[in-house]
């Protein structure tokens, strides 16, 4: 994998680096005890207590912490106000749904007022709606409680959608922080284009201002390109389509190429188009009574800005 829930584990001291330094409030934290960091942390799978009721699993931490009990009553009632439980102290996890064992084990992390919050891929077993309903609810308890999240996930959407900055890693190693927005319309590397959504590539070089491919198109971009060797990445949605007669804006990209197939999915279509011997992706919102035909002639149009060069 790429490193996501190891670095997870080193930050909360299960795991411990051989190099480099962690550091919470500026100071290094990598020979402090667990206990000790003021870490919470949601696990993939919830690592709920079975046969404890969800207000002791949520106590569980302040118990062993020998907080006073008036004091833990107080606590565990806030945090499950926080996440909509109230009300269900007494269940067993087993009575819970998926989407309520899981806001048990936000409310369980959050409990002990920690100084960062690590989340492992806690939407991973949700049905996708469910999730998306998770999504919107954990922006809004992070907000309110302010504390420093990590969120690990492979979910692209997940990633886009709550956080503040994205960090992208590969094999251990980070490519490219952001704030979503940026890493998306700018990414850096081929690898952050093609992880982070879809782009369609361009390889070629450099040559009057325009990147040259060897099947003879030219494209243009409003950043500075230098001389040489050079790659391209375009997404999928910023391109427009239109009959291979239209006239492009001016200053516009334009090339034609051939539908070879399309998806619908309902509020949008995705069309697979080949172009000089390479396929290319274009997102078109489902504004037409159907779907341009398969077989079909088309061109492709884009604004410069859109051309993003990224590293190989």
């Amino acid at each position: 994998g790429s490193g996501k829930t190891t670095l997870l584990r080193a930050i909360a001291g299960f795991v411990v680096p051989d190099s480099g330094e962690i550091r919470i409030d500026g100071q290094r934290i990598e020979g402090v005890p667990v206990h000790k960091r003021g870490i919470g942390m949601v696990f993939q799978n919830y690592a709920l207590f079975p046969h404890l009721s969800v207000f002791d699993n949520v106590a569980f931490g302040l118990s062993v912490r020998r907080v006073a009990s008036g004091e833990i009553r107080s606590r565990v009632a806030e945090a499950l106000r926080l996440v909509r439980l109230s009300g269900l102290e007494e269940r067993r996890p087993r009575q819970l749904s998926g989407g309520q064992q899981q806001r048990v084990a936000l409310a369980r992390a959050l409990v002990t007022r920690p100084k960062v919050l690590l989340l492992d891929e806690p939407l991973g077993a949700l049905d996708k709606r469910l999730r998306q309903e998770m999504q919107v609810e954990l922006k809004l308890i992070q907000r309110t409680v302010g504390i420093t999240t990590i969120f690990v996930t492979h979910d692209q959407e997940e990633a886009l959608t709550l956080s503040d900055r994205i960090a992208i890693l590969s094999e251990g190693r980070l490519v490219q922080v952001g704030p979503p927005a940026e890493v998306y319309e700018r990414p850096a590397t081929r690898f952050a284009a093609e992880f982070l959504g879809e782009a369609n590539l361009f390889s070629g070089r450099v040559d009057g201002g325009a990147l040259r491919t060897a099947s003879g198109l030219a494209i243009f971009s409003a950043r500075p390109m230098p001389s040489g060797e050079a790659l391209i990445a375009v997404r999928p949605e910023k391109i427009q389509l239109a009959d291979p007669g239209a006239r492009a804006a001016e200053g516009a990209n334009r090339i034609t190429g051939q539908i070879l197939r399309s998806i619908y999915s309902g509020s949008s279509i995705a069309y697979r188009i080949e172009v000089a011997g390479q396929e290319l992706t274009v997102f078109e919102q489902n504004r037409a009574a159907r779907a341009r035909e398969e077989g079909s002639a088309v061109a492709l149009t884009w604004a410069p800005e859109h051309s993003i060069p990224v590293a190989p």
